[in-house]
């Protein structure tokens, strides 16, 4: 049975030689910011102000390491360890005493000592990546002016601006305080701030520790975790080197919110069913078991990296093909213009199964769109939709392809899609939008067409209330006014605020002084359209709502 230890351990002796700190390379990166540097500055701050003895508890560590020996691989605690050097450093540069600016080097590094048999070294080390940016500009003497006075968008890594941030937050604190300040809070540290410091010579106890005692640092998310069973499993130091580099690299690429929700849709193309249970429970056991423990290598070379690439592409429209790629990042702009993602490990696992063909790839992009909108536009609910999805998973894994039915909308489906754009569109506020952009690119006959506008509204041209006597009220009567007001083709785009005087204009001084923008035009071709009529009158209504129907039901074959 391994043996679990765990200490209070004063400041001092945890930046002691009982302790040769190393940050494993399946560890996330440095992630504090200055707000949370700060903070821990302040707490120490108002614990040295209350003038007391009692000890300042700092949180906790979780380490790999055997009894006796200095080498503990930090499991959890990396932000705090790092955190702490950095403050220690900066006190350090500060300070004029030499007596002082060479105890606080002795925490930050471990003197050379030749009786003993121990070289000179630091404390901490950090991942591979970061370590000698880390000892050359922070854990170095006297380095922190040249640390500052680095480029901060030169750093190659996240993790060395955010040590760039967080030294100069904590200089700028700490410069202001008079030295025997700042010797109080050196004091303070040394004597009677402590850490609780849990030890087991045992990775897998310690990443069962690591899950539940996240207290203080950066919280943990499943993917954090996910990574140190993966990379954990990697036995080869230079594979799981390797491998750990790759993650990162797919972690920073897609931005951690992304790429937590990449680990999602990866769950939904294995399992093609929805989450009954939290991800942290679901994903080892419908994903990671059919890696782990003896094929770790390859979730990360042919799972992490290639789903990460796809997701990139979808969300940014960017796949390139020698020729194509136009037609299929058209179909990606148009399917994150729905409300929800659930489209997506559909999408991921087309561009991860057919990456090389762009023919076949516009076709199935093309019908998932149609798909995802139709359900869209019948507002269907989640849990049907999620199933519709999942369904069309399993019968792409069994090779059905374009063929698959669960791609297809069936005789009643397009019959209230259809019945739905006839409808009155404009009360449904979740979809007219959507609606009316996706016709505007149908006109404008450009692909994926998108509009870089902070403000984009939807406008009647026959107003909702149109004054009495006005010449609105002589072209339409009351059941044609309450017939077409809020249909799609009484509807336009505009980029600009709602005027509740200008929407009940006549249609000439309407479409001079609120459709068209100051400078005579127009961006969007729905508008445009409607613009080139002298006159809008319910025939000229009802042509434009069968012209704009026409183009989403042939769009969508409906």
């Amino acid at each position: 049975m391994q043996k679990l230890e765990a200490h209070e351990m004063p400041l001092y002796k945890v930046f002691s030689s009982d302790y040769d700190f190393r940050i494993p390379n399946y560890q996330r990166p440095y992630a504090w910011e200055p707000e949370q540097a700060v903070q821990l500055l302040t707490d120490l701050t108002e614990a040295l102000e209350r003038g007391t003895e009692e000890p300042y508890f700092l949180g906790s560590l979780v380490l790999v390491k055997e009894s006796g020996k200095p080498r503990a691989d930090v499991i959890d605690g990396q932000q705090r360890l790092t955190t702490l050097t950095i403050l220690l450093s900066v006190l350090r540069d500060l300070t004029e005493a030499p007596e002082l600016k060479q105890a606080l080097h002795k925490l930050v590094n471990q003197p050379g000592d030749p009786i003993l048999g121990r070289k000179p070294q630091p404390r901490l080390t950090p991942r591979q990546r970061d370590a000698d940016f880390f000892r050359k500009h922070v854990q170095t003497s006297g380095a922190l002016e040249k640390l500052l006075g680095l480029d901060r968008a030169t750093l190659p890594t996240d993790a060395q601006q955010a040590v760039l941030d967080n030294a100069m937050a904590l200089r700028a604190e700490l410069v202001r305080w008079p030295e025997d300040r700042r010797l109080a809070l050196v004091r303070m540290l040394g004597e009677r701030t402590f850490l609780v410091v849990v030890a087991t010579p045992d990775l897998e106890s310690a990443h069962r520790i690591f899950s539940v005692m996240n207290s203080r640092g950066l919280d943990l998310s499943p993917t954090d975790i996910f990574k140190s069973t993966v990379i954990g499993a990697i036995k080869v130091p230079q594979d799981s080197e390797d491998c750990a580099r790759k993650w990162e690299d797919a972690e920073e690429a897609l931005g951690r919110d992304d790429f937590a929700d990449l680990f999602l849709h990866l769950r939904m193309i294995y399992e093609k069913k929805r989450a009954e249970g939290k991800l942290l429970k679901e994903f080892p056991a419908q994903v990671l078991s059919h890696y782990l423990p003896d094929k770790a290598e390859t979730f990360v070379n042919d799972v992490i990296v290639p789903y990460a690439e796809a997701y990139a592409q979808i969300r940014d429209a960017r796949y390139e093909a020698s020729s194509g790629s136009e037609k299929v990042n058209a179909w990606f702009k148009r399917l994150r213009q729905t409300d929800n993602n659930d489209w997506r490990p559909a999408a991921l696992w087309a561009l991860h199964n057919h990456e090389h063909d762009p023919v076949w790839l516009d076709r199935f992009l093309g019908a998932l769109e149609r798909l995802s909108a139709s359900m869209f536009i019948r507002r269907v609910y989640t849990t049907p939709r999620v199933t519709r999805f999942a369904e069309l998973l399993r019968q792409l894994d069994q090779g059905l392809g374009l063929d698959s039915p669960a791609l297809a909308l069936t005789d009643a489906e397009r019959a209230d899609t259809r019945a739905r754009l006839e409808g009155e569109l404009y009360l449904v506020a979740k979809i007219r939008k959507y609606v009316l952009l996706r016709v505007d690119e149908l006109l404008s006959e450009a692909h994926g067409v998108t509009y870089d506008l902070p403000l984009i509204t939807v406008e009647h041209v026959l107003p909702q209330n149109p004054d009495p006597g006005s010449r609105w009220t002589d072209l339409f009567d009351e059941d044609q006014r309450a017939h077409w007001t809020h249909r799609l083709g009484n509807l336009v785009l505009l980029n600009r605020v709602k005027n509740s005087v200008a929407q009940n204009y006549d249609f000439a001084t309407k479409k001079a002084k609120y459709f068209t923008g100051s400078s005579g035009s127009v961006p969007f071709a729905l508008t445009s359209q409607v613009l080139r009529h002298d006159d809008w009158t319910p025939e000229v209504l009802e042509a434009q709502q069968r012209h704009l129907v026409g183009l989403l039901a042939g769009a969508w074959s409906l």
